[in-house]
Formats: structure tokens, sequence, C-alpha cells
């Protein structure tokens, strides 16, 4: 395989063991936990004065500190995104200074290409031919689209709720579609699951790229904090409100954070906050109710438009909570209504455009400054998870009933 030097396997975050990355390739052999990229941190010789002197084009920029070389990656040049100033939102907010960290920018218009990119490397280093996910959407077309770049047959299982861009680029990168059927209105993640787990059974010659599975799709978004880390030259902001489905973005950059911090870069972890719908926010319930992990929804409780952080029983919270706490960071739920808003003040105020789902990050923002926890000296990072023209119909749709509930006020 082709490794770098620092990878020197593959560590259970459940029973600790150590595995070699060339045989055990998703969860513990042993227990089934989950397991985690480790280094020898001693064999990286890298500085950030070092890395001014690279091109800053692409997260494989940053390759000591993944498992793969740059030459063996799976890449359509993801990574590298903007960190955009929003004195709009600063100004809004009451807080020092907001900066909205766009992986809508990414090839397929959302941060997921990070974590594909790295898990369709590993695929490849494996040596398989079929790859298999089931997503809420965006994780399910990126995967399409790195497939295509491995020459990978892809099988990708989506809930009928899955937008229309992301079904259709799954299959116009060439991926075997399967959408479930609704049993009562839209399907739900936990159908395609099920729909992905038959198929799993069925063909157990597949690779899986599924969140938390594989074991690389969060070690691929670490390089999101590697980046801010980069862009606040080596500075750690107050907080990064991120919006939290899987989390699988969130445990990544809490890795870099201390990775970098226990290399000497930075003196501070980055407070990390999970931001979700109060339709379907177990994290938020399991972080006040002071638990470690959370208690699953069903998915008949899931009540919100923002499908791509409806994740209602997310298989790694122990390690969220972890990252969460650790980080001195914290979680914050707001209505559909109110990450709407944020979505479309962030349009009208800085221009931007984020994700529908992704606006959980500013409506989160809004609501830990009024609460307090975020002050007017801090620099806050908003995670733009995607591109806002991922969710047009959602956005639009809002605008279009607050428009009317206003005229009708006026009238």
């Amino acid at each position: 395989m082709h490794t770098t030097d620092a990878f020197v396997g593959l560590s259970c975050v459940d029973c600790g063991e150590t595995f070699d990355a060339e045989t055990a390739t998703h969860r513990c052999p042993d227990c089934d936990g989950i397991l985690d990229p480790a280094y020898d941190y001693d064999r990286i010789d890298l500085t950030p004065e070092d890395l001014q002197a690279r091109p800053f084009d692409s997260m494989w920029r940053y390759e000591e500190l993944l498992p793969f070389t740059s030459g063996a990656a799976v890449s359509l040049g993801e990574g590298a995104t903007p960190l955009v100033e929003c004195p709009g939102l600063a100004e809004a907010m009451g807080v020092g200074r907001v900066l909205l960290k766009d992986e809508g920018m990414n090839p397929t218009g959302t941060f997921k290409d990070r974590g594909q990119a790295a898990a369709m490397t590993a695929a490849r280093e494996h040596g398989a031919t079929d790859v298999a996910l089931n997503s809420a959407g965006n994780a399910g077309q990126a995967a399409a689209a790195y497939a295509a770049r491995a020459e990978l047959d892809a099988h990708v299982y989506l809930p009928s709720r899955s937008g229309f861009t992301q079904k259709a680029m799954t299959e116009v990168h060439g991926a075997d579609l399967t959408v479930t059927d609704p049993i009562d209105g839209n399907s739900q993640i936990g159908d395609s699951g099920r729909a992905y787990a038959e198929a799993m059974d069925e063909n157990p010659d597949w690779y899986s790229a599924k969140t938390f599975v594989t074991p690389y799709r969060h070690e691929g978004k670490k390089t999101m904090a590697l980046e801010v880390l980069e862009q606040l030259d080596w500075e750690a902001p107050d907080a990064v409100v991120y919006p939290t489905g899987g989390g699988v973005g969130l445990v990544g950059m809490h890795k870099a954070a201390r990775e970098v911090r226990d290399l000497g870069w930075t003196d501070d972890l980055i407070p990390m906050y999970a931001a979700q719908a109060t339709g379907c926010a177990p994290i938020v319930n399991a972080y006040e109710a002071g638990a470690d992990r959370h208690e699953p929804l069903s998915d008949d409780e899931i009540d919100t438009a923002c499908g791509g952080i409806a994740i209602p029983d997310p298989g790694a919270s122990p390690l969220i909570l972890e990252a969460i706490r650790e980080s001195d960071g914290g979680a914050v739920a707001n209505t559909d209504h109110e990450i709407l808003d944020a979505a479309i003040e962030v349009a009208r105020v800085e221009g931007l455009e984020m994700g529908a789902t992704c606006a959980a990050a500013a409506a989160g923002a809004f609501t830990l400054a009024e609460e307090g926890e975020l002050g007017s000296d801090d620099t806050v990072v908003l995670l733009n998870t995607g591109a806002g023209n991922k969710d047009v119909d959602t956005l639009r749709a809002h605008l279009g009933e607050t428009e009317a509930a206003a005229d009708g006020d006026a009238a």
C-alpha cells in the first residue's frame, strides 16, 4: 500500500487494539468498534513553515498527516476551500469576527468530497472493484464521483427524501442508485440503511464506504481543521459551529486540532459546537442531559426539512460528545424556520450561499451569541458544509412562505 511514513495502522477506539491497515479494512476485527488511523508522530517531518512553501491547492498538501500519499490519492482537487470574512454577520451577532468556511466550493459541492477522496483511495489500495454505502444524499453523490475517478463500481442507497440534485448526479456519475420507497411519506436514512445492509449481506465482496464503517472518511475531513488553523495563522478560533448529523467532520476536525496542538503548531484546541435541528437533535439532547451516548430516535420521530442532519441514530455519538466536551465547546438546536431564516440572512447580508441543512451552523451561532456563549471579542467560524444550490427548492419555498406571511401581516 502507498502509505505515508508516519501512518502505522488502525487503532480501535473501543478496545484499543491496533491492526495492520492492509488486513483490517473496516470495523475492528476483535470487537466491531470504530477503527481510527494511527500515526507515529515522531516520524512527521513537517512544520507550518514547510506548508507556506506549498501551493494551497488540495487537502493532500497535508499528506504527512494522512494515511496515503498524495501520489496514490483518488483526487478531484478537493479541499483548499476559502475562509470568508463576514463582517455583517459579526455585527448582527455581536461578536468580534465571523468567518465562513465554504465547503460548497468542493468538486461535488460539499465537504463529503474530502471523506470520499480518502475512502476511495483506501478502496483502490485494497483492490476493491465495487463500493457501497447508504447516505442522506450528498455523500452518495460524492461517492459516485470519486468511484468514477477510481474506476470502481458504486452502489448507492438513498432515501426518497434526498434532493433531486443528489439523486440525479449519482446516476450521472455512473453509480447504481437505489432509492428506497416511502412507507408513509418520504423514506428516511434508516430505510436506505436497511436496504444497504441487505445488499451487503448478498454481496460480501463489496467494499463499504459508509460513515464510520470505513476508517478513512473522518480522516479526510480532518483537513478542514488543518485549513482553518492555517488560514488563521495557527491561532485557534473561539468557536467552530458545525451542522451535525453523523458528526464525521466534527470528530475529524477535533482529531486534527489535537494532533497539531501536540505537534506544537498551536496552543489550544478548537472549541467545537454541534448544531442540529430541533426536529432531530439526539446529540444536543445527550449533551444537555450530561450523557456519554445518545438515545436513538425512530424514523417516525424525525421532523425536519434539514435532511443532511436528520440522522436519528448517530453511531459515533460518544466520539462527538467527547470532542465537544474536551474542546470546551457545546451543542445547540434550532427550529427549521430559524435555520432557513439564517440561510436567507447569510445570502442577503454577505452574498454567500449556504445549504439549507448547513445553515444550522449560522442559526446555532446566533442562538449561542444571544445566550452569551459567544462574546464580543470572539472569532467564530461557521462550517458551510454544502453549496446553497443543493437545496434551492427548500430555500425558495421558505422565502416564498416568509414573504407571503409578511404580506399578510401588512394587509
